[in-house]
């Protein structure tokens, strides 16, 4: 996680939503140096967080693929053990 925790509190959509507006005001070119590079830095620690969630989500969707397919192999692999008996 980032070393702000008021970006480490943000849910995905409002790290997403708050880094399309830092983008915004720095495509802008009005601010001034020292702000362009407060939002920079705030903007690159905003895209980590969202680059975590996404990370996060993967995990979890490869972990529930993974589970999902589990259980289907073990039991076609215990009906083609009990075929094998059979012949």
């Amino acid at each position: 996680m980032s070393s702000n925790p008021t970006i480490d509190s943000l849910s995905y959509e409002e790290a997403r939503d708050e880094l399309v507006r830092v983008v915004s005001e720095l495509e802008q070119g009005a601010a001034t140096l020292e702000h362009s590079l407060e939002l920079w830095e705030r903007g690159e620690a905003l895209a980590a967080r969202c680059e975590e969630w996404l990370i996060g989500a993967k995990a979890r969707l490869d972990a529930a693929r993974a589970a999902a397919v589990t259980p289907a192999a073990s039991s076609s692999d215990a009906g083609s053990a009990a075929e094998e008996e059979i012949f």
